[in-house]
């Protein structure tokens, strides 16, 4: 078993549930969030901070799609490892219908990088072979 985000964080990209993950397998694209199914050690933690219910257990029947969407861009987004702030218009995205299919975007979050990223980053800087 692992968990999931569906659509519905989709354009609300709210970030409580990264800053209880005691793991570190949430992965940020441009508009929403994924976690790694092989990284995920199941722990249920995440779920309940989400406010928009985006977090799921792959158990739940019909979630196939979402296992393999973030087993997806878990591979090819950056690690995100802190909360930030959510998008300003967070609030007018919660529930819309049909998100994924409207608005969903491949591209990865701009902001924060992956902590082997952010190592040979820092090693680059001072001029290191890593």
């Amino acid at each position: 078993m692992t968990y999931i985000v569906n659509d519905e964080c989709i354009k609300c990209k709210y970030m409580d549930c990264v800053e209880v993950c005691p793991v570190d397998c949430f992965y940020e694209g441009e508009n929403m969030l994924v976690i790694h199914p092989d990284e995920c050690i199941d722990c249920g933690v995440c779920e309940p901070e989400c406010p928009v219910d985006a977090i799921k257990p792959d158990t739940e029947p019909g979630l196939e799609k979402w296992l393999s969407v973030n087993a997806e861009f878990s591979k090819v987004w950056p690690n995100i490892v802190a909360k930030k702030e959510p998008p300003a218009d967070a609030k007018e995205w919660e529930s819309v219908p049909g998100k994924y299919e409207k608005y969903f975007s491949p591209k990865p979050g701009d902001s924060d990088i992956g902590i082997g990223a952010k190592k040979a980053s820092s090693i680059a800087d001072e001029g290191q072979d890593p």
